[in-house]
């Protein structure tokens, strides 16, 4: 296991590190060393925990074991449960209170997208610089960062009159319904706080989020007279609720698929001249006849955008084309939020700047903005209107939400460094 840690390009980066690094950051470079071995250990033990957001159990096994290793960085932690009716574990929440610097909100996720009826991918080396397992890099291994980095900076005596609110949410890959019972607390808390710092997936070593499109869902219902088929096109008979359909979700892509960091995508079409729809299980029926005309069409889809603006200006002109009935047929669509958007900010790109002053005094070079639409939306979304703060400070990895996702082991150990670096100069400059 040692291994892992004794990769060239990693020597190279911190020889490079002694040149430009206060003498205390070094020390917190050699902290995050120190406990690397350690870190891989922790994530292979939170990786072989099935942690699906429906798996309450799961969850919040994931939860006591990074509980104890918050005590060990002189954090509180504590279980913020919810709702019986939300069918979710709940979150884990671990503070320190005091007036030093910024007061820094620390996001990560217990959940994966890995259900117990799923097949397992434990905690696997592929080679010296690669490793697969359920959650490997989303986020479980974002959340180790976090973890080895408290621990490091507390051991130097580095958090002492910090203000921190490190908050792993339970439920971020399939949240509990309604968000705004499931993030309540979640969101309060943020609000104590002055920079969020989330640890989703890293892109690279040189690359931060400063904005995350927002995502919403909608429901497209399409009714239509039904008759024989010989009728169709006819005046009297019309043109039935499938070509209705088809022509709204055709205009929809026409009008609206060029706009930049705008996306819309039909997860389901159901029509016939009878159908049925499970909405818990996104699963139906239908049946029709070629003979006879379809009266009915559901289409449930999404919307991703990167503003508010963005987004209501998108649902106006959906409602609009909605509304340019066929004859014979009429049709309705409804939009429901999901998670709000990050949208970029100067407050944002100012905690950027933070990042990138530290990986420039790494020896990695400056740190970029990554394009906001390569990525979905994320928790910290729900806070983004109420502190800047950057995304992206976690794990780098290939294949998340996918059989065989992967973590980088070569760049795990900087992204450690970099998280400790960062938090060390939010606390103390």
């Amino acid at each position: 296991m040692k291994k892992l840690f004794l990769i060239p390009g990693i020597l190279l980066c911190i020889a490079a590190q002694s040149q430009t690094l206060s003498p205390v950051e070094k020390k917190i470079v050699a902290a995050v060393n120190e406990r690397l071995v350690y870190a891989e250990e922790m994530l292979k033990e939170s990786v072989n925990i099935n942690s699906g957001s429906l798996n309450v159990a799961g969850v919040k096994q994931v939860g006591d074991l990074f509980a104890k290793e918050f005590e060990k960085a002189g954090m509180k932690p504590e279980w913020v449960s919810l709702p019986d009716s939300l069918r979710r574990a709940g979150h884990l929440v671990a503070t320190r209170k005091g007036k030093k610097g910024k007061k820094l909100f620390l996001i990560g996720h217990l959940d994966t997208v890995f259900e117990p009826d799923m097949p397992p991918n434990p905690y696997r080396r592929l080679n010296d610089s690669t490793a697969t397992g359920q959650g490997v890099n989303d986020m479980k291994g974002g959340d180790v960062i976090v973890i080895i980095a408290l621990q490091a900076l507390q051991s130097l005596g580095l958090l002492e009159d910090a203000h921190i609110v490190a908050y792993f949410t339970g439920d971020e890959e399939k949240s509990g319904r309604p968000t705004s019972v499931s993030r309540k607390d979640f969101i309060e808390r943020a609000q104590t706080c002055d920079v969020a710092l989330g640890f989703e997936g890293a892109s690279g070593l040189r690359n931060v989020a400063t904005g995350r499109r927002g995502s919403s869902d909608w429901s497209l219902q399409v009714k239509a007279k039904t008759g024989h088929s010989a009728g169709i096109f006819t005046p009297n008979a019309g043109y039935g609720a499938i070509y209705e359909a088809a022509r709204i979700l055709t205009s929809f892509r026409e009008e609206l698929s060029t706009e930049k960091y705008l996306t819309f995508n039909p997860g389901i079409i159901l029509g016939g001249s009878e159908m049925s729809y499970d909405a818990k299980k996104a699963k139906g029926e239908a049946l029709g006849k070629t003979n006879i005309i379809s009266p009915e069409v559901m289409v449930n889809g999404d919307l991703r955008f990167l503003t508010e603006q963005q987004k209501n200006e998108a649902r106006e002109k959906m409602r609009a084309i909605t509304q340019r009935n066929l004859t014979g047929t009429t049709a309705t669509i409804r939009f429901s939020d999901g998670i709000p958007a990050m949208e970029p900010t100067a407050g944002n790109d100012e905690i950027r700047k933070v990042v990138s002053d530290v990986t420039e005094a790494m020896g990695l070079g400056p740190t970029i903005a990554g394009d906001p639409g390569s990525r979905g939306a994320g928790d910290i979304s729900y806070v983004a209107k109420y502190l800047s703060g950057v995304d992206g400070m976690g794990a780098s990895g290939r294949g998340a939400h996918a059989p065989g996702e992967t973590i980088n082991l070569k760049e795990f150990p900087i992204l450690i460094q970099r998280a400790a670096l960062v938090i060390y100069r939010l606390i103390h400059n």
